[in-house]
């Protein structure tokens, strides 16, 4: 599989950077070009909206070339890494790399607590206990940037029921036809909106099912059709569709929790990514753990030293104080395999987080609707 490092001046992050500038509140990040000229022409609304896991893959694998999104396609961007929702989903709310944020996959190891944690469900990762509300929030504060700017923009996000972030003009939909509802609604209303909506499909139904599954098809061409439908429906409109990452089928699992040997050598269990799980490496023992692992399991995955990915920049930044939560190592995916990190871990028919083209290349779609 080809390996894919994420492009920061060819990003999804590229996307949002563009957007916080049209809002009046730049970062200065780089801009994709066509989607500034795009925004300067003036539009009504400004529809953003995400399709978790939409990649270029899938989006091949499961539409014919004259589907509306793949006609529609604009510019192939790379992910960021790892390429999973949590990081990518982050930046794209946030307008920050993710050595800005630090919300850089699943789980995450707090020192401060001494625990792994799933950070989105602010839950233990290892036991699944409860942490509460905000756990994750205390200790890695984000704001989203599209709260900010110009006045005169009305902003809105469409959302599914677990978004847990209060905010102003939140409409939360259980199924496609009701996000598209919401969304059609807030465009028709007087004066410039601009509306943030997140859908977790067609991701869903391939950590499910597969990539190349029937049921990922036919979930993939409904949402095509669904957007094409919105797309009919709204006047003098920018519709701007992109996703966090992509997926590839998976052809089997490693049970790492059950390597008591390897896991001797760390300060605290694996975590991150099954794709992309970090490690944390005791003092002196960093030669027995990377020997043992690379015998193991290197056959399906590299091993990489968190500090050499810092400074190669594939998190956006140099190091931060956020860089201590990549641990020592990162093992990432080289062929179609994952890792179980814990009992709790899933077992996925598709999935994602590692650098191969399929899970890393993600699609700028511009559709113009309507205009007078």
């Amino acid at each position: 599989m080809r390996a894919i490092r994420p492009d920061w001046n060819n990003n999804l992050l590229n996307i949002t950077s563009a957007l916080a500038e049209y809002l009046g509140c730049p970062s200065g990040k780089p801009v994709l070009p066509e989607l500034r000229r795009e925004l300067a022409k003036g539009y009504k609304n400004v529809v953003f909206l995400i399709l978790d896991g939409f990649g270029i893959h899938p989006m091949r694998k499961n539409l014919e070339e004259n589907a509306f999104l793949r006609r529609r396609l604009t510019r192939t961007l790379t992910s960021v890494f790892p390429s999973t929702t949590t990081n990518a989903t982050t930046s794209f709310r946030t307008d920050l790399y993710p050595m800005e944020h630090g919300w850089f996959g699943w789980s995450l190891y707090f020192k401060d607590a001494a625990r792994c944690v799933d950070i989105f469900p602010c839950v233990d990762s290892q036991t699944g206990e409860a942490l509460g509300r905000g756990f994750t929030e205390k200790r890695l504060p984000t704001v989203s940037y599209y709260l900010r700017g110009k006045e005169e923009i009305e902003r809105s996000v469409v959302v599914p029921p677990y978004w847990d972030r209060d905010e102003e003009n939140k409409y939360v939909w259980r199924t496609f036809s009701e996000l598209a509802e919401a969304v059609e609604a807030i465009c028709e209303r007087k004066g410039r909106q601009f509306v943030y909506a997140y859908c977790d499909m067609p991701d869903s139904v391939m950590h499910r099912y597969g990539v190349t599954s029937p049921e990922a098809k036919e979930t993939i061409n409904a949402l095509n059709g669904g957007v094409e439908r919105l797309a009919s429906r709204l006047f003098d409109t920018l519709l701007i569709v992109t996703a966090d990452h992509g997926q590839i089928d998976v052809s089997g699992e490693i049970e790492l929790y059950r390597d008591e040997e390897l896991l001797s050598f760390l300060d605290c269990p694996p975590y991150l990514e099954a794709r992309a799980a970090a490690f944390s490496v005791k003092a002196g023992c960093k030669e027995k753990f990377r020997t043992l692992f690379l015998r193991s399991y290197g056959k399906d995955f590299a091993l990489l030293e968190s500090e050499r990915l810092i400074r190669e920049n594939f998190f956006g930044l140099p190091a931060s104080d956020r860089a201590a939560l990549l641990g020592d190592y990162i093992a990432v995916g080289k062929t179609d395999k994952i890792m179980r990190l814990t009992p709790r871990s899933h077992s996925f028919k598709g999935h994602h987080t590692s650098l191969t083209e399929e899970e890393m290349l993600v699609p700028l779609i511009l559709a113009e609707c309507k205009r007078s």
